[in-house]
């Protein structure tokens, strides 16, 4: 056991332990880098990065680790009262509502055409906690709001993946991408963990585009209903990071050569083309997707969902076991780091995205 993997399991004494306490403790202090734009930051979280691939590296520490991180949370845990009387959580960047059944879950930065960075993803996680914990709650649906550019005024957007005005600026930081892909992604595939572990079906509901890190959400869902002519891809080559588990996950979807097309070249979906449809499991008009998602719901939950969870379980140990995931978060959690603090991504973001002339 590495010295990262014993430390974790002592600070951990027993009980659950994030990410984010564990690099409090254990991890260089950030202090000086979080007001450093991204081409002068110095490094340090290149330790953060290693420190979590040997604590995800260890059977023992990773295994505990990755179930620290399905827990809920617990602002979701204080919240849960209210939101059980309401079936309204409001959480600024992501809005729940209980509408029969279902679970729905808006995410919403309509600046940013609902991009994703660290003040997104603590009220992302709670609202998918809260789903979870909800036992009036049978099925999840996760949707993009409505956005306020003036491209798209008055529509939804799926998502844009990650805020990259924020990245180039330094404002994102490294532990986002272990946090969102540990955290709400994962809770999405495997529900909750503890003494009363939970989960369910999840509907995404894609409109106009998901891109990177929203496409990502496309591989944990139990049905996808795409917009016609909605975008998917994963620009992760002009960014030059790691498209979050896409490795691990989209191959399952559109086969391995498609994969490799998409993640190494640039490769982009359409929905309503063969291709795209490999992502989705309908596509509908822009005007159709809200009867859609009703018609989804009641057909999903018409008969009952006694088996669902269990079938998803099934589903799970012959594509991702545990430990598959377990190990890919190693070599995710070292590889990311260097890939977040290289030059080339500081020049891919000003060549592909203009990022030195970019405001928020």
């Amino acid at each position: 056991m590495t010295d990262a993997a014993a430390r974790y399991l002592e600070l951990a004494g027993g009980g659950p332990l994030r990410v984010e306490a564990f690099l409090a403790h254990a991890g260089p202090d950030l202090t000086a880098e979080r007001d450093r734009a991204l081409a002068d930051k110095e490094g340090l979280e290149l330790e953060q990065g290693e420190l979590l691939s040997q604590v995800l590296a260890d059977p023992e520490a990773g295994a505990h680790l990755v179930d620290s991180m399905l827990r809920p949370t617990a602002e979701a845990l204080e919240r849960l009262d209210d939101f059980r009387a309401s079936g309204v959580a409001d959480l600024g960047a992501a809005h729940l509502e209980r509408r029969g059944r279902a679970g729905v879950i808006e995410l919403r930065n309509p600046r940013h055409l609902n991009a994703e960075d660290d003040s997104t993803l603590p009220a992302t996680e709670v609202a998918v906690d809260l789903a979870l914990l909800d036992p009036e709650i049978e099925i999840g649906v996760f949707r993009g709001g409505v956005v306020e550019h003036p491209r798209y005024a008055g529509r939804r957007i799926f998502g844009a993946g990650i805020n990259l005005t924020l990245l180039y600026q330094g404002a994102v930081s490294y532990a986002f991408y272990i946090v969102r892909d540990l955290g709400y992604v994962n809770k999405l595939y495997r529900g909750l963990s503890g003494p009363e572990p939970t989960e369910m079906l999840w509907i995404a509901a894609v409109e106009t585009y998901a891109i990177g890190g929203a496409c990502q959400l496309l591989h944990v869902m139990d049905h996808v209903i795409a917009e016609r002519g909605a975008r998917l891809f994963l620009p992760a080559r002009k960014e030059g990071i790691i498209p979050g588990a896409s490795n691990l996950r989209l191959p399952r979807s559109v086969g391995d050569r498609l994969a490799r097309q998409a993640i190494l070249s640039g490769r982009e979906f359409v929905a309503g083309t063969p291709e795209g449809d490999l992502l989705c499991d309908e596509t509908v008009e822009r005007e159709e997707v809200g009867a859609a998602i009703n018609a989804r719901v009641e057909a999903l939950t018409s008969s009952g969902l006694v088996n669902a969870a269990a079938n998803r379980r099934a589903l799970r140990v012959g594509q991702e076991p545990l430990d598959t995931f377990r190990a890919y978060m190693a070599l995710y959690s070292r590889e990311q780091a260097h890939c977040h603090l290289s030059p080339a991504l500081v020049e891919n973001l000003e060549r592909n995205w203009n990022a030195k002339q970019r405001k928020l």
